[in-house]
């Protein structure tokens, strides 16, 4: 198959910008905007919904943190302050066996929580007088906001992190410790009533928070994740949606503007069909007694060979002016087909019939897989059968000589699809566009009214036919018929 430019049957119409498609370009705006918009609420939305599990997770703890420290507070005081206080009058930590009898009342009471440190401060000197870690032991205390707090008889924790966020937006990276530190006032426990009375140090709790803390950034991730692929979708089908209705009103546009070219075209075709139906019919008459006369002429029994010869000169010439004035005709005169059940490969087979001594004489050889269907369709045979005769003569001339002609038919869609195919010398890219337009031709004889014929044949059984060719590589006409017939002749 010969590979070129495809010209449709369509008159060539200006492509101008559509004010319809202008709300869509909004609709698609408001897409893109959207999908910012979105995108920047998502960044809130999984802080705030984190930063809320954090804050849970940090209170729990803290809750967890106090209720330890009054165990603790009512285990030491009970277990050691006192027996220590009525066995030895003096608490002196730096002995082995207080140290090591708190170290046991201390590790006894936090041994089933999840307590990384527990430090006990001498607020009278200001040093860690007892520790999990013997390291800090005597260590001078580190007056912190909550260690003052502490000595004032009140509460407080703070998270100790070991990591960053991502650029500052709140997002946590993975990774860090993260630590709760907690400090509660060591209080003396009246004895008699059992109320809390008198500060007598400083405890420091520190849990370790890493693994809770890294579940609930591994939740935000999942939750950012989450917002940025369901607004990924969202966008994906906004975009779907307005790439659709774009393409729904650029193909009406241009069906519009086809078929406003249609109309201007057939309203022009129609003032040109009645001159030249007019002016024809003015010549047909004194054409035909010019014809009758120069046979006449021609016959009588005194005229000398000369005569006969010019006479017989001026019959082939009216008769070739007579078959152009039919053309015009034909072109000009309403056609509406006279609708019957007829078979595409019985006509083109009497195409290549009636053409065969031609075809012979050009040795010409036409290649064809028509017989294995009848490609019946209801349709006017002889308008049909003038159709495909015009195509058969253009293809011939084409190939100038020796040369092949291929015919290939397929049914689709309720189409009955014939196309002809030649390896002649082709049309310009800039001659396809006019190959349908009327008088339009490149041959020295002829009417250039072939193919508007076929083009006026084909639109009236409401088919369409279309042309692909390049210079010098041949041509490929395409003519598709509907099988029942023009639905508007129907009705």
């Amino acid at each position: 198959m010969a590979q070129g430019k495809n010209f449709i049957l369509m008159p060539p119409v200006s492509e101008k910008p559509q004010q319809n498609t202008r709300p869509f370009r909004l609709v698609k705006f408001f897409a893109y905007a959207s999908f910012v918009v979105l995108l920047l609420f998502s960044f809130p939305f999984s802080v705030i919904v984190a930063q809320k599990a954090k804050d849970m997770l940090m209170k729990s703890h803290e809750n967890y943190a106090l209720l330890l420290g009054q165990n603790l507070n009512y285990q030491v005081f009970q277990n050691f302050v006192i027996p220590v206080v009525t066995r030895y009058g003096k608490i002196k930590l730096r002995e082995k066996e207080q140290y090591e009898l708190m170290d046991r009342i201390v590790k006894n009471t936090i041994h089933s929580y999840n307590v990384d440190l527990v430090n006990i401060y001498d607020i009278n000197k200001g040093v860690i007088a007892y520790s999990t870690d013997p390291r800090l032991l005597g260590k001078k205390v580190r007056e912190s906001l909550g260690y003052r707090k502490a000595m004032m008889g009140q509460n407080s924790s703070r998270l100790i992190s070991g990591g960053g966020d991502l650029w500052g937006l709140g997002i946590e990276l993975i990774g860090g410790e993260k630590k709760l530190r907690t400090y509660i006032p060591f209080r003396g426990i009246d004895p008699f009533v059992g109320d809390m009375g008198y500060i007598l140090g400083v405890f420091e709790i520190i849990q370790d928070l890493t693994k809770p803390y890294r579940s609930i950034v591994k939740f935000q991730y999942t939750i950012f994740g989450l917002s940025l692929l369901i607004m990924g979708l969202i966008f994906l089908a906004l975009l779907l949606i307005v790439h659709k209705a774009e393409m729904t009103i650029e193909e009406r546009a241009r069906e519009q503007r086809q078929l406003e070219a249609q109309l201007h075209q057939a309203e022009r075709l129609a003032a040109l069909g009645q001159m030249v139906a007019g002016i024809s019919h003015e010549i047909r008459n004194p054409l035909g007694i010019i014809r009758s006369t120069a046979d006449l002429l021609g016959g009588l029994p005194n005229a000398d060979e000369t005569q006969k010869k010019l006479s017989g000169v001026i019959v082939e010439e009216s008769s070739r002016l007579n078959n152009i004035v039919t053309e015009f005709l034909d072109f000009a005169r309403p056609q509406r087909p006279n609708l019957q059940d007829c078979s595409l490969t019985e006509i083109i087979h009497k195409n290549i019939s009636f053409l065969e001594p031609e075809l012979k004489k050009q040795q010409v050889v036409v290649k064809q897989n028509l017989d294995s269907s009848p490609y019946r369709i209801k349709a006017d045979p002889e308008m049909l059968y003038r159709a495909f005769l015009n195509i058969f003569i253009n293809a011939i001339h084409a190939l100038e000589g020796k040369g092949i002609i291929n015919v290939t038919g397929k049914e689709d869609k309720g189409h009955c699809i014939i196309q002809i195919q030649d390896s002649g010398c082709g049309i310009s890219e800039e001659n396809l566009g006019r190959v349908f337009n009327p008088f339009f031709t490149t041959k020295e004889k002829g009417t250039g009214l072939g193919l508007s014929i076929v083009r006026k044949i084909v639109e009236v059984h409401e088919g369409t036919i279309t042309i692909e060719s390049q210079k010098g590589r041949g041509t490929i006409v395409t003519v598709s018929l509907p099988k029942d017939g023009p639905r508007l002749l129907k009705e």
